[in-house]
C-alpha cells in the first residue's frame, strides 16, 4: 500500500470513530511505531487532524459544539478520559467544601460518581446536575436561578449577580476548547460574564480539560489560562501541548489511563 493510501485510510478511520492510536496504525497496515508516528506527524502539518500522546483525533472546527437542545447527560458512550478527570476532580474535595461544578459533560460525570461519605455544598447552574446531586443526602445543593437555556442551564445577569454574592472553595471548569495563547474560550459570547465572575467567586479555579480539548482555540476568549490554578487533563495530552500552561505557572494534573494498550 502507498502512503497516500495508508494516509487516505486513517482519515477514514478519524471521520467515522473521531480517533485512531499508533498500535492501530500499527495493525492496520503492518508498519512500525515510528512509521505510525511519522504518518500522524504528516498529516498533522496539513490540518487534517490533531495528534495526541497515544495517536490522533479529529480535527475540531473552531465553531464546533453540541447541537440544540443536546445537554450535559446526553453522550452516546462515556469517554474513559472524561470518567478518569471527573473522578481525579472528586479526589480534590474535602469534607465541608463549597464548590461550583460546570454545567458539561464532565461536570455531570462528577456529580454521577459523588460518594455518598463526602458532605459538601455544590453550586451549579445546570437543572440536570441539581437534580442529580438531589438524590444524594450528604449534598446540599444551590440552584442559580435566571433564564434557562434550551441545555437547562442558566448564564444570565440573575445568575450573575447570586454568583457575586458566593464564595467557593473551588471552582471546577471547562469550555470548548483551551489553549495557553488564547485561553479559554466558548462558541458564543453570552456566557463570558458567568465564567469571569465564578473564577472571581472562587479561591480556587481548576479546569477539566480532555486531550481533545487541549491546544485548539474556539470562536470566543473567556479568560487567560492563567486564570485557572490547576489544569487537570489525561494521558493523551501532548506535552508539547501543556508546556505552554506549565510556563504560565499553572499546576498541570495528567490522569492515567486503566489497562494500557501494550504494543
Amino acid at each position: 500500500m502507498f502512503i497516500e493510501e495508508r494516509h487516505q485510510k486513517i482519515l477514514e478511520i478519524l471521520k467515522t470513530k473521531g480517533s485512531i492510536s499508533t498500535a492501530e496504525i500499527q495493525r492496520k497496515f503492518g508498519v512500525g511505531y515510528d512509521s505510525a508516528k511519522r504518518d500522524l506527524r504528516i498529516l498533522e502539518e496539513k490540518g487534517l487532524l490533531k495528534r495526541t500522546h497515544g495517536g490522533a483525533i479529529a480535527v475540531r472546527q473552531i465553531g464546533a459544539g453540541k447541537p440544540f437542545g443536546v445537554t450535559c447527560k446526553d453522550f452516546t458512550e462515556v469517554k474513559s478520559n472524561y470518567l478518569a478527570i471527573a473522578k481525579k476532580a472528586i479526589s480534590m474535595i474535602n469534607d465541608n467544601d463549597v464548590i461550583f461544578i460546570t454545567s458539561a459533560s464532565v461536570g455531570f460525570l462528577m456529580a454521577q460518581n459523588m460518594p455518598e461519605n463526602l458532605k459538601i455544598r455544590v453550586v451549579t447552574n445546570s437543572i440536570i446536575i441539581a437534580e442529580e446531586l438531589r438524590k444524594k443526602e450528604n449534598i446540599s445543593v444551590i440552584m442559580l436561578g435566571g433564564e434557562m437555556d434550551s441545555k437547562g442551564n442558566c448564564y444570565d445577569a440573575f445568575a450573575i449577580e447570586t454568583i457575586k454574592k458566593l464564595r467557593f472553595d473551588k471552582c471546577f471548569l471547562t469550555s470548548a476548547a483551551i489553549s495557553a495563547k488564547f485561553g479559554l474560550s466558548i462558541q458564543k459570547s453570552q456566557a463570558i460574564s458567568f465564567w469571569n465572575a465564578v473564577i472571581d467567586s472562587s479561591k480556587k479555579a481548576i479546569g477539566l480539560y480532555p486531550t481533545e480539548k487541549i491546544g485548539i482555540d474556539s470562536i470566543v476568549s473567556i479568560c487567560p489560562a492563567n486564570r485557572l490554578n490547576t489544569i487537570v487533563t489525561d494521558w493523551d495530552a501532548l506535552e508539547e501541548d501543556l508546556k505552554g500552561f506549565d510556563e504560565l505557572g499553572i499546576e498541570l494534573v495528567i490522569t492515567e489511563k486503566e489497562n494500557q494498550e501494550q504494543l
